[in-house]
């Protein structure tokens, strides 16, 4: 059985999209825009030993299997496929796949491309969610390299979901790099601030600041002195040399640190935007109530983060994709669930809102400019890297316009006795 027609056996003759293989089978519409290549055997152990999204990705990501044409029509056309004809694949089917394929091939172990995080690395760094853990992890995916991200997420460096309006929203925009994707953003950490209540003189603290957005928004819009920290050791040195280009040295700071490190009491108003899901489901009551020590009375809490649609999901599969390339000991939770738990370390919940629709905007500006800089990418960090980040950011796109995932801003206040010390209505 040659490759095209085990293609066929798995996802049917009707495919809309283009298969070749390197034993010279072709299957599926010869006139589709979109091509799969398996290019060498590799590409066949790897799906015989993971024959799912794993096996897929590391076969890609490793170059031994080529896709042709634009990687987001290509899993949105093969999941609007399977999901509306299914995989019917008999027992009958499995044999004769494995007998055509070689036992040789689900046996002969070939270790995964050096961008997947195996869970024999992970065990080494010791208990999931320990401080020193959390570091490398963080250094895994974020220390990538600052001229890669500055690549892939463009002026701004802001890498979380902006908040388009009607005109930036456009999906004409995409690809235009006309500052929709800029003013996106701005109009995020200005939201971000509104609902915060930002004003001259407060202290903000950002937790997971990433290269320094928020902090650099915060004082230079709103006077404020806004200290932000981070596990990444390249984005505390970007964001540093950023806050003096800017001469915003005497209201903004960010330092290499973990938010556990950070003395408590002292703040006026906190916004944590992408790191809740660096925290871990068994750890968001801790996590609340440290915020919850470092606010003064009346202080503000803003938590923006991805979340499930519902709450009674596993927070993590940590045999998943994600889990191990993109973002290890990553855990997301349903809205309800981080409510709750800031609800119990003492917060009171103000406005809660879903931004889903954003994020996969958000992501295809990203993935543009990847486009857009291709060749500098891989020069960069490497062929394989580019690859997973192509594959991972159209992958999800596809995952929050499929309501796979979400994110959620949710504000809570902490109490100067029974007072909120906020307007009766949104003020945002």
């Amino acid at each position: 059985m040659r490759l095209a027609e085990i293609f066929e056996r798995v996802v049917g003759p009707d495919a809309p999209i283009r298969f070749t293989a390197y034993d010279g089978s072709s299957s599926g519409d010869p006139d589709s825009d979109i091509g799969l290549h398996v290019r060498t055997p590799v590409a066949v152990n790897y799906l015989a030993q993971s024959p799912n999204a794993v096996g897929l990705t590391r076969a890609y990501v490793s170059g031994h299997l080529e896709l042709e044409g634009d990687m987001y029509t290509a899993l949105r056309r093969m999941a609007d496929f399977v999901f509306a004809e299914g995989v019917n694949v008999s027992a009958r089917d499995i044999v004769e796949i494995v007998r055509s394929v070689g036992w040789v091939k689900f046996v002969n172990r070939v270790a995964p491309p050096p961008q997947e995080m195996t869970r024999g690395r992970l065990a080494g760094l010791g208990w999931r969610h320990s401080k020193q853990r959390d570091a490398e992890v963080i250094h895994h995916h974020y220390d990538v390299s600052n001229a890669f991200y500055e690549m892939v997420l463009g002026p701004s460096m802001t890498y979380t979901c902006a908040v388009f309006d009607d005109e930036d929203a456009s999906p004409e925009r995409v690809g235009r790099f006309d500052g929709a994707l800029e003013s996106a953003q701005f109009r995020k950490y200005e939201l971000v601030s509104r609902k915060l209540g930002l004003e001259p003189g407060m202290r903000l603290l950002d937790v997971g600041c990433g290269w320094g957005g928020m902090v650099m928004h915060a004082a230079r819009e709103h006077g404020v002195r806004a200290l932000g920290v981070t596990l990444s050791k390249e984005q505390a040195e970007w964001a540093a040399k950023k806050i003096a280009q800017e001469g915003l040295s005497e209201l903004a700071e960010v330092r290499h640190m973990d938010y556990r490190d950070v003395p408590d009491g002292s703040f006026d108003r906190i916004s944590s935007i992408g790191l809740t899901e660096h925290v871990g489901a068994k750890n968001l009551p801790a996590y609340f109530a440290s915020l919850h020590d470092k606010l003064v009375p009346g202080g503000r809490l803003l938590n923006h983060c991805i979340t499930r649609p519902r709450n009674d999901l596993p927070p993590m599969n940590t045999k998943g994709v994600i889990n191990r390339y993109v973002f290890p000991d990553g855990e997301l939770e349903g809205p309800g669930q981080i409510q709750t738990a800031m609800n119990d370390a003492g917060f009171e919940i103000r406005h809660q809102e879903n931004l889903r629709e954003h994020y996969a905007l958000t992501l295809r500006h990203w993935g543009a400019n990847l486009e857009r800089h291709w060749d500098e990418a891989v020069a960069e960090v490497g062929e394989g890297t580019a690859r997973l980040w192509r594959l991972y950011m159209a992958g999800c796109v596809l995952g929050f316009e499929t309501n796979v995932v979400q994110l959620h801003q949710i504000l809570g206040v902490k109490l100067d006795g029974t007072d909120a010390h906020v307007p009766l209505r949104p003020w945002f």
